[in-house]
């Protein structure tokens, strides 16, 4: 007998469009328990593709324009950039990100809290995965809201769907228990729109004469699009990006702001701060990825019109599988091989007293990803994370070789002060982190938050790097980069 159980099976080719489906449209947050309402009408043009195209393109050649601009003047800081009111914004700037990073966290922990079920509940894990992977409709395992594309509409798998859907036939904003109206649709549109204030990052540096990197333009840029589809199609993983992002956005300004007033913060917060930068990287990819291979079974309740129809029923579900179920029972698990309608069990005992008709519990199975948009979405983001993994593991690779070079030769010289293969790593790990970091905010070796106190790690000229928003150069603190004072 089967019962509710996740398991990886492939999606289908279908989803795989370009240019996804229009449909289902965005839906707006509910105009309840949130801070303030954000119109529709905005909510829905904000949402229009044309936005974050027009502001990504227009922000990439504003900066590389400027970038030649300050090659021209041989770096120069510009005349605004050693002015009070320019140090001023500088540190507000920061606050402002650090206390609106925070708000979101919080906005979004208390959706998680009010829409997660627990493993530890009645079923199981098969119950975490559904609300986690089904934003609409009433709380419940099985009682959300899949939007099927083949037919337009919204349905449940409990079959009462129409006293959730509005006169239009789209989910109900006003019913909670989903993360979508428990807080995603509102902190997450929010947090869309604060990719396009973030750009001001590159215009501080900018402004103080040095040269904004083309990988941190396709960051800033590429964060847009991806939170974009996300919001758009409301994609699944969206709520990783909104909810880990923003808390390491809060840690990160928090560190802005307290070194614009020269305060020095140890090494183990700035490691910690630049391993969590990175781990976004790589597992918010593999996380969003992994979407659209997640599957589980949602008991229904089916009616039988005989005996006769329940037992040929089971006894198709017991048939002996043949060579390719057998080889996707290996790759996928046994639900995966049994696919929709996968197991029926023993007739309902509420219904055992009816000759005719009596019913049946079929575990139907249910895709995490059911639309082209939010595939569209989910793949977006990976594509977007992947130059970023892809410099990480080089840099790896490039300095864990080098370390482990120069270890053969320490050992050969002092065999006692061997290092193990695990602290190669983790120093190789750091030289990678500070090597992504001086990419995305600044050629020169400026704006990482890592600072390495061991000669050996591989830092550069042994460089406390900053945030190239910190106050602390604009301040006229001497730093050094390529072994130069500014």
């Amino acid at each position: 007998m089967a019962s509710p159980g996740v398991f990886l099976s492939p999606p289908a080719s279908s989803l795989f469009q370009f240019p996804p489906g229009p449909n289902p449209q965005t839906i707006p947050p509910p105009h309840f328990e949130f801070p303030f309402t954000i119109p529709d009408n905005l909510y829905v043009s904000a949402l229009d593709a044309r936005v974050p195209i027009t502001i990504a393109t227009v922000y990439a050649v504003t900066a590389k324009a400027l970038n030649v601009y300050n090659k021209s003047t041989g770096k120069k800081p510009w005349a605004i950039s050693k002015t009070k009111a320019f140090k001023a914004f500088v540190i507000l700037h920061n606050v402002f990100l650090a206390v609106y990073s925070a708000w979101t966290w919080v906005g979004m922990f208390n959706g998680l809290r009010n829409s997660v079920a627990s493993p530890a509940g009645p079923n199981g894990w098969a119950g975490t995965v559904d609300s986690f992977c089904k934003f609409h409709g009433p709380a419940g395992f099985g009682n959300a809201l899949s939007y099927n594309e083949n037919s337009g509409t919204w349905h449940s798998m409990t079959g009462a769907s129409a006293i959730h859907l509005t006169a239009e036939g789209s989910p109900s904003r006003a019913v909670p228990g989903r993360l979508w109206n428990e807080g995603l649709a509102f902190y997450g549109w929010l947090f869309y729109i604060s990719k396009f204030y973030e750009v001001v990052d590159t215009l501080i540096i900018l402004a103080k004469g040095k040269l904004s990197s083309t990988l941190q333009t396709y960051h800033h840029a590429g964060a847009m699009m991806a939170m974009w589809a996300g919001m758009r199609y409301m994609a699944v993983p969206i709520w990783i990006f909104v909810f880990f992002n923003s808390a390491i956005h809060a840690l990160m300004y928090t560190y802005f702001t307290i070194t614009a007033f020269n305060v020095r913060v140890p090494t183990f917060i700035k490691r910690t701060l630049t391993s969590l930068q990175i781990s976004q990287f790589i597992i918010g990819a593999s996380c969003a990825m992994i979407h659209s291979f997640i599957s589980y079974l949602v008991p229904t309740d089916v009616k039988a019109s005989s005996a006769s129809a329940i037992s040929s029923i089971a006894a198709a579900a017991t048939d002996a599988p043949n060579f390719l179920d057998g080889l996707k029972q290996t790759l996928f698990g046994a639900a995966g091989a049994a696919g929709v309608a996968a197991v029926v069990s023993s007739p309902s005992e509420a219904n055992s007293s009816h000759e005719a008709a009596s019913y049946v519990t079929q575990y139907e199975k249910v895709d995490c990803i059911t639309t082209t948009g939010a595939t569209f979405a989910i793949w977006l983001n990976v594509f977007y994370l992947l130059p970023l993994t892809y410099l990480f593991m080089s840099f790896f690779v490039a300095s864990y070789l080098r370390r482990s070079k120069a270890e053969v030769v320490r050992a050969k010289s002092n065999p006692d002060r061997r290092r193990s293969n695990v602290v190669l790593a983790e120093k190789a790990s750091w030289d990678a982190a500070k090597g992504i970091e001086r990419e995305i905010y600044n050629k020169n070796n400026e704006g990482a938050v890592v600072e390495d106190s061991d000669s050996s790690s591989g830092s550069v000229n042994g460089n406390d790097m900053l945030h190239p928003s910190s106050a602390a150069k604009v301040n006229g603190v001497k730093t050094k980069a390529n072994g130069k004072k500014h």
